[in-house]
């Protein structure tokens, strides 16, 4: 097995099951134009998102890492007319390109860009006392991802998806010893929802255009 076969798999089920679509490749032109890092979702990650929030009925949605909305746009579609999408985005400039290409997707007025580091948008937003979310993407940096997920907890209820992207690290998860900072926050998100009681959740390996990596699911049960 190879990187090159995983991605020739990965345009083999594109190609058939994906119709191109042109907000989305514009959206991804538009984050490679503006120099963004190109670690947005793959397409049949993003479809599969679309429709894991089709299967659970969402309303709302959260993401956290907007990046320049290429998952965001798939998110939104799986809304209905009067749901809500809130997307916490670090940097302006991404949030820019985000907004750019969530307009010209047609589904900005599904979406609230919120900017600013996501443990001062998370706090503000829980006290919005709005309602739950029904399901919730992190994507964002990797140290700081339990405290997302406890955060994603606290915004959610019973029945509530919560998806946490890039967890597997190409195997390095595993390691123990490791000492970089994005495998380390991996690992302690693991060990707090493994020990979270009021979920049920599991991690899965994949393979693909996108390299080696992997996804946790988690359901709220109380």
């Amino acid at each position: 097995m190879s990187q090159e076969q995983w991605t020739q798999v990965d345009r083999y089920f594109g190609e058939r099951m994906i119709p191109p679509d042109e907000a989305l490749d514009a959206a991804l032109r538009a984050s490679d134009e503006a120099g963004l890092p190109a670690i947005n979702v793959a397409p049949n990650q993003g479809k599969l998102l679309q429709l894991i929030a089709e299967v659970r009925g969402a309303r709302r949605i959260l993401e956290v890492g907007t990046l320049a909305g290429y998952s965001t746009i798939w998110l939104a579609r799986a809304l209905p007319a009067d749901g809500k999408l809130v997307t916490l985005e670090a940097d302006p400039h991404h949030a820019d390109i985000a907004r750019s290409n969530l307009e010209r997707a047609g589904v900005a007025h599904l979406v609230d860009v919120r900017t600013g580091p996501a443990l001062e948008t998370l706090p503000k937003l829980a006290a919005e006392s709005a309602e739950p979310f029904d399901l919730v993407f992190i994507d964002a940096d990797k140290e700081n991802t339990a405290e997302y997920f406890q955060w994603a907890l606290k915004l959610s209820r019973a029945g509530s998806v919560i998806i946490v992207d890039n967890v597997v690290r190409k195997g390095a998860v595993a390691d123990l010893s490791s000492t970089d900072p994005s495998v380390q926050g991996i690992q302690r998100f693991v060990e707090v929802a493994a020990a979270e009681p009021r979920v049920s959740a599991t991690s899965i390996q994949t393979v693909g255009g996108k390299g080696y990596d992997g996804f946790t699911m988690a359901v709220v049960t109380a």
